[in-house]
């Protein structure tokens, strides 16, 4: 196989050790200024057309309540500049790099707007036990394309990933919990936040958020009245990555991959993206 990294954007800086570190400690790590005034221009076009013609998963806010709350995935699969991000971008390089990856499967991805005034809060979770995948090398790239302070910011539970424990997911439109997994109820992190290592970021659109799928996260509305909050996340998957069968309800993927339990992600809906070849 060739070395598919060539076909990659770089990021605008490197991913250095101390990045790495970092993510391996804490589970989740800034990563400043990686991505540049086109990829942005590029994907805010993506977004724009992504709510003007939403896909099947599309999640709309409770337009009774102030601000508005819009979400979509698997962009990539019809829109044109989603397919670029997969395929293009540095963003399969970065996810090899902060994982110490020799191979990257995409996963999926996931737009998430947040307009001036939304009150709509995303509850805490952990990313991993939504999906049908197994293994350590499995993060998020959270994307910023507006300007957020650290008050409208996701936060992460430092360390969490570490926890060694898979909690049940729940639905975020009315917080009822997945069916038939088996999984323990997540502790109520919002009414103890003084007991967990809380962190988050203040964030300059181009930023990126990497973070390890099993690091419990939430997100808080957007309090700003004159700011957009709009990112996009996408999920990257590296060696040590399985398909799951899991028991119950399983979010992603959507449909059926043509997998079995345990094989390697590689297929048309998980593509393998980058690979290293030694020299």
């Amino acid at each position: 196989m060739t070395n598919t990294a060539m076909l990659h954007g770089t990021p605008l800086r490197e991913v250095t050790a101390d990045d790495v570190a970092t993510y391996e400690r804490d589970g989740v790590v800034l990563l400043s200024g990686v991505f540049g005034a086109d990829w942005l221009d590029l994907l805010r076009a993506g977004v724009d057309r992504c709510m003007s013609t939403p896909g099947p998963h599309a999640v709309l806010g409770d337009r009774s309540q102030p601000g508005f709350f819009f979400g979509d995935q698997d962009m990539w699969l019809r829109l044109p500049e989603f397919r670029r991000l997969v395929h293009e971008s540095p963003a399969a390089l970065i996810a090899a790099r902060i994982m110490r990856a020799s191979r990257i499967n995409f996963f999926f991805d996931q737009v998430i707007v947040k307009e001036p005034g939304t009150e709509q809060r995303t509850p805490w979770h952990q990313d991993q036990p939504y999906w049908a995948v197994s293994g350590h090398q499995v993060c998020a790239i959270w994307l910023a394309l507006d300007d957020v302070a650290r008050e409208n910011c996701v936060e992460f539970v430092l360390g969490s990933h570490r926890w060694g424990t898979e909690f049940n997911p729940q639905h975020f439109a009315d917080g009822s919990a997945y069916a038939g997994t088996g999984l323990p109820q997540l502790p109520d992190i919002e009414a103890r936040r003084e007991q967990y290592p809380i962190g988050s970021f203040s964030v300059e659109a181009g930023d990126c958020i990497v973070f390890n799928a099993m690091t419990v996260h939430g997100a808080p509305g957007n309090r700003s009245l004159a700011r957009r909050r709009r990112a996009v996340s996408t999920r990257w998957c590296g060696d040590d990555a399985r398909y799951r069968v899991r028991a119950g309800e399983v979010a992603v993927p959507s449909c059926d991959p043509g997998l079995q339990d345990g094989d390697i992600l590689d297929c048309e809906i998980f593509p393998r993206v980058w690979q290293h070849e030694p020299a």
